[in-house]
């Protein structure tokens, strides 16, 4: 596997659980993953994303920040997870964020604005969910080099093949697996926190959890300062070599 593309190929769809909200205890197949990845990847691309271009996303661990991470990956776009300012200011081509954020920002000219968790106040504003789910999944013909930019913080961008790379060292010093559960705790603006988090359980079949306080899994990925977790591993920036 060489891009994060290769990880939602329509050969990995299975019944298994790629992620789990712990909350309501609800699953995601790596079925709906994978399919849900190429209809994101639609939707961002009729939104007029195009390689290089900047998908910046507002919002905690959950689905929808994952299917935008995956559907932008496929496109050559490059993802940044980050707070209501930070994400303005990037001017990115499209900015995702939870509906109750809506009216906390006011992008410029050259960003789509799309929100998740409910419709939209704004009639300029796309409702992204409802796009998604009437979404062709047809596969993207575009071609993605290791070497293209995945994801930036802002100051900083990694490639395609920095994120692999670090991830499959993840997975080997976790032991991760089908069987593994991988808890995001830390904030996604983090880039350690994404690969750890989101990219290093999905390449080794595992699930990716949105956890409670009380819930545990097998491992934790936690940002900057954290001790306590309820899980018996816990993997830090340190462990994640980007």
């Amino acid at each position: 596997m060489h891009v994060l593309g290769d990880l939602v190929v329509r050969e990995r769809r299975s019944g298994r659980p790629a992620f789990h909200v712990a909350e309501t205890d609800r699953s995601i197949s790596y079925r709906d993953l994978c399919t849900t990845a190429y209809k994101a990847g639609n939707v961002l691309r009729y939104l007029g994303v195009r390689e290089r271009a900047t998908v910046a996303v507002v919002g905690t661990v959950g689905p929808h920040p994952l299917w935008a991470f995956y559907g932008a990956g496929q496109l050559g776009a490059v993802t940044r997870f980050a707070g209501h300012e930070d994400a303005v200011d990037a001017a990115p081509r499209v900015l995702l964020l939870p509906v109750t954020d809506e009216e906390r920002v006011a992008p410029g000219p050259r960003t789509k604005l799309a929100t998740y968790g409910g419709a939209p106040t704004q009639v300029t504003t796309l409702h992204w969910e409802k796009e998604l789910w009437s979404e062709n999944p047809a596969v993207h013909p575009t071609d993605v080099d290791p070497t293209d930019p995945l994801l930036t913080t802002g100051s900083r961008t990694y490639t395609h093949e920095d994120v692999l790379d670090a991830a499959r060292a993840v997975v080997d010093a976790f032991d991760l697996d089908e069987t593994r559960r991988v808890a995001v705790r830390g904030p996604l603006s983090q880039p350690h926190v994404v690969t750890a988090g989101l990219v290093a359980p999905i390449l080794a079949g595992g699930t990716v959890v949105a956890p409670t306080e009380e819930s545990s899994s097998d491992v934790a990925v936690v940002g900057h300062g954290v001790d306590a977790v309820p899980e018996p591993r816990v993997c830090r920036a340190d462990d994640v070599p980007l």
